[in-house]
């Protein structure tokens, strides 16, 4: 859940002379589908930890825990992650009677494209190709791959000038791609699981919809707030058949407030 507020939220762009980590907590809160394509939601309040660590290799973002790889003017080669929620399927009426759904894992590699960028960085705009492995963690199965997914993207950051660099509004649009068994393992009906009502299906791989992130941060300093609001669609993916998809369109939102509360002696200039 963490992760998908991390993802979500646009961090404020570090500045020069920056502490070269700084570590904070405090609350979020967000209203997720079960999974994308369910038409039942769940409201979570938890614990939001903030740590920020701005290392020549290792970083820790707005996109979560990075090895920078390779870094030049207009591409960046990382590694990132992400993550869903765990399902109980008892909960869910369109999977009631079915296996739960796991939390999930995802890492891989990201290759970043700056297509612009203001001499001032008020203004970025990326393209972003992320292809990641995914597993589920938990139960007796313990840890399993599940397949893997590509979510290429682009990615605009605007700091108002008339907040100085305190302020980030972000809009990411993108695609979402999976592979058989990543789709098969949200979507799939097993002939052992089919009712009347829910018939027997076996998802393909390939196109899975696209969705749409607006974010808004602000920084004091020692106070961070965030929020967002995401829009995801599904037609035309080739899961969207399956009786599991009962909406093909959702809205979804959230808000963080995290109180940095250390930070390094050591200052480092990193963007």
């Amino acid at each position: 859940m963490l992760a998908v507020l991390a993802a979500a939220l646009p961090w404020t762009l570090a500045r020069a002379d920056q502490p070269l980590w700084e570590a904070g907590g405090g609350i979020a809160g967000v209203a997720l589908p079960d999974y994308r394509g369910s038409d039942e939601e769940r409201a979570y309040l938890l614990p939001l930890p903030y740590f920020v660590y701005r290392g020549e290799v290792l970083r820790v973002t707005r996109d979560g825990v990075q090895a920078q790889l390779l870094e030049s003017r207009r591409f960046e080669f990382d590694i990132s992650g992400g993550g869903s929620v765990p399902v109980e399927s008892e909960r869910n009426r369109a999977r009631a009677g079915m296996p739960d759904l796991r939390p999930t894992l995802e890492v891989g590699p990201l290759a970043r494209i700056h297509l612009y960028r203001t001499a001032d960085r008020v203004i970025g705009l990326e393209l972003r190709l992320p292809v990641r492995a995914t597993l589920t963690y938990g139960g007796d199965a313990g840890i399993r791959d599940i397949g893997w997914s590509s979510t290429p993207n682009l990615n605009l950051d605007w700091k108002p000038r008339a907040f100085g660099d305190r302020m980030n509004v972000g809009l990411l649009v993108g695609a979402v791609y999976g592979d058989r068994r990543l789709n098969g393992y949200f979507y799939d009906v097993p002939a052992e699981f089919a009712t009347a009502a829910r018939p027997a299906y076996r998802a393909g791989a390939g196109y899975g919809g696209w969705q749409a992130i607006a974010a808004v941060s602000h920084r004091t300093d020692k106070l961070w707030v965030g929020a967002f609001i995401k829009f995801d669609e599904l037609n035309g993916a080739v899961f969207a058949d399956s009786p599991l998809v009962t909406r093909r369109r959702h809205l979804s939102g959230g808000f963080g407030l995290a109180y940095v509360f250390a930070q390094s002696r050591q200052r480092v200039d990193r963007d």
